[in-house]
């Protein structure tokens, strides 16, 4: 295959967040200009989901020759996403994990957690630290203490959870320095969520020689839970705000048993429905849409549905048979399922049929030959896990001559089409320069994006669980825990707790619940952490932070680089921001003309901008038209007067017998305005001409 293109573009969604605005937050025009303030309900306010892209030009493709050595294939770890080596469980991917505390019915008869000590007190310290937080923190000192006490024994577990408390100053005096070293101690031991923790902190330190070998050891984890023959659902955390309010009709979707969609298809399954079968199998499988993981009762409504014919439970029959969740692990049925499957035109089964043929599970014996063909039928039917596994053959040399440049092709193309081990593959062509051009932040950046679908993301589950529960303290530790991680959607859902719910948002400080200056700089600092990663609403909110002095000191310099950051994003109402100060010389230079461009800009990029731009417009006429006059001074007064007319609104004009005396004053006044109209428009009205007279004569 020719990979001698210009330019290829690699697309997966991942969730962002672009031009929310708050209607609470006054952005700098409103306090200043009062006709000013329609522009904060006319700008835009929607959330928009924004593809990340990564293009590739030629400058990427490696020139010359490659490296074709040949590599043992027994040795690559990139076939082993259930096999001998890693044929472990979700939880022993990911030791760390709180799926113990969060879902006891599942994790009882663990063995480990029964004679493991440290285990033990892992648990026991998890369950602890949810319950200081869920009564107030009265006993959060107490908690801290014990938790400490545990990490002095080595308990590397611990040490990561006391590394969260330091790193949030939660129970304990905030120290970044004290949470890095007991996150460097439990990431060593093994520890998956201090790694992450550590790995994200190199990559804001730019030190991606770091970084990326902690990605990478992520990320193959990650790739080792995926599922083998089609893609596992991209199951992002969901961003419980829209920028403004809750974002309901995400938060409706995803009450899991209780929403009353899933009811529905319940009733419909319980009646005989094969495909409602199959989707409750679905939504149980992968613990979609707020609905716990529960293997068994996913098994139990697959097999149903096959019983009816339903092919799409057979290849995940195939899965589960293979993985060995919820049942015993066998390959032989995995093979017959997946068979069964293809026969039926699920083309995806093809890259199971594959893979159990190249590592010789369920068969007599490997082959190669076969599983190429198997991948080829799935790639000829447009499989992206096809061309994804045809990739791996040719970049280690199985069963085919080993060609980096094919590989490289196939990757691009799997990538093209969302499939995440394809991105893992990418990234280690960027990390080694094996087919492309060594690349540390592009394989930090791609490795990260694997490693964030890992068993840990489990955490964001339990988070909205939580939230939708009415568990908000419960709610924000789950997601500080993933802010800490570096997930992006937890820093900007953890930061709208603190901001929308205050002291209900029981956030814990050093001595029991926040001070306010406490929950503002937590705040402050998890939408700043947004903002680096692309969420130009975080952004927005910092430059007004800086602005207005908001949990930090006022510094008109930083809030325009803020400003500039999301204007970088087309963000309108950056755009008006950096044209007001602008237009008063805050933080930027005194220039009409530059205030101009960026109100102008402001209404390219958002159409429903026009009224506040045209009035914006008008201020910076009057300025250039009548400066140093009493109308310059006028509007430059309106700062000191617009708090006292809000102040007279609120408690004046909207006492309830004053606002409905001023509501008929208005009425009356309105009435006699059009009645006085009516009476001028008759009085201008021209006379009417005379009426024709049919007797004149000529």
């Amino acid at each position: 295959m020719d990979v001698a293109v210009k330019k290829k573009k690699i697309c997966v969604e991942t969730t962002q967040l672009t031009g929310a605005m708050q209607t609470h937050r006054k952005p700098p025009f409103s306090g200043h200009l009062i006709i000013l303030l329609l522009s904060s309900l006319l700008l835009s306010k929607t959330v928009t989901s924004r593809p990340f892209v990564l293009v590739l030009s030629q400058d990427d493709l490696k020139d010359g020759p490659i490296d074709d050595s040949p590599e043992d294939p027994n040795s690559v770890a990139d076939w082993d996403e259930f096999g001998e080596s890693d044929s472990r469980s979700d939880d022993e991917l990911d030791p760390a994990s709180w799926r113990p505390v969060f879902e006891p019915d599942e994790s009882n008869s663990d063995p480990d957690i029964v004679t493991n000590p440290h285990l033990n007190e892992y648990y026991s310290s998890v369950a602890k630290l949810i319950d200081a937080v869920s009564d107030g923190g009265r006993t959060m000192k107490d908690v801290a203490s014990e938790i400490e006490s545990f990490a002095a024994t080595g308990n590397n577990h611990v040490q990561s959870l006391l590394g969260f408390l330091y790193n949030l100053g939660m129970g304990k005096e905030r120290s970044g320095a004290k949470a890095f070293m007991y996150h460097h101690f439990a990431a060593d031991a093994g520890n998956t969520h201090s790694k992450l923790a550590r790995a994200y902190t190199y990559s804001r330190q730019e030190l991606f020689e770091k970084a990326v070998v902690l990605y990478a050891e992520l990320a193959e984890t990650a790739v080792n839970s995926f599922l083998i023959s089609k893609d596992s659902p991209v199951i992002e955390p969901i961003r419980i705000h829209n920028g403004a309010e809750e974002n309901k009709d995400a938060l409706r979707k995803s009450r899991g048993e209780e929403d009353e969609d899933f009811q529905i298809l319940e009733y419909q399954a319980q009646k005989g429905n094969a495909v409602a079968m199959y989707k409750i199998g679905i939504f149980y499988y992968f613990g979609l849409r707020g609905v716990r993981r529960d293997h068994a009762k996913a098994f139990s409504w697959f097999s149903k549905a096959v019983d009816k014919g339903e092919p799409r439970s057979m290849e995940l029959l195939g899965e589960i048979f293979a993985r060995g969740d919820g049942v015993k692990r066998n390959y032989t049925k995995a093979l017959e399922w997946l068979t069964l499957a293809s026969k039926h035109q699920l083309y995806s089964a093809y890259n199971g049929m594959g893979y159990l043929y190249v590592k010789g599970y369920g068969v007599e014996q490997k082959n190669y030959t076969k599983a190429k063909e198997y991948f080829e039928k799935a790639a000829d039917n447009k499989e992206a896990g096809g061309h994804y596994n045809l990739g791996v053959m040719y970049l280690k040399g199985i069963g085919v001559k080993r060609d980096v440049k094919i590989a490289c092709n196939y990757f691009i193309i799997a990538a093209n089409a969302g499939q995440p081990k394809a991105f893992y593959q990418l990234a280690k062509m960027f990390h080694t320069g094996i087919g492309l051009k060594k690349n540390l932040p592009m394989a930090t950046s791609l490795y990260k994006l694997v490693a964030e679908r890992g068993p840990w993301s489990s955490l964001s589950r339990w988070a909205l669980e939580s939230y939708l529960k009415g568990e908000i303290g419960k709610a924000l530790l789950l997601y500080s825990r993933m802010a800490e991680l570096g997930y992006e959607v937890a820093q900007s859902n953890a930061a709208w707790i603190l901001d929308k719910y205050g002291e209900a948002s029981m956030c814990m400080g050093e001595f029991g619940v926040c001070t306010e200056s406490e929950r503002h700089q937590r705040a402050h600092s998890l939408w700043w952490q947004a903002s680096e990663q692309g969420n130009e609403h975080a952004a927005l909110l910092i430059g007004d932070a800086y602005y207005y002095g908001r949990g930090t000191e006022r510094d008109y310099d930083r809030a325009a680089d803020a400003y500039m950051h999301a204007k970088s994003q087309l963000n309108a109402q950056a755009m008006f921001n950096l044209g007001y100060m602008h237009e008063h010389g805050q933080g930027l230079p005194l220039d009409l003309y530059l205030a101009k461009r960026y109100y102008d800009q402001a209404l390219e990029a958002d159409s429903t901008a026009k009224l506040p731009v045209m009035l914006a417009l008008a201020s910076l006429w009057v300025r250039g038209n009548y400066a140093n006059t009493f109308l310059v001074d006028l509007i430059d007064s309106l700062p000191s007067i617009f708090p006292k007319v809000d102040e007279w609104i609120k408690t004046v004009v909207m006492e309830e017998g004053n606002a409905t005396i001023l509501t008929l004053f208005v009425c009356l006044l309105t009435v006699l305005y059009l009645r006085e109209r009516q009476r001028r428009q008759a009085a201008a009205a021209p006379p009417p001409p005379p009426p024709a007279n049919d007797n004149i004569v000529n």
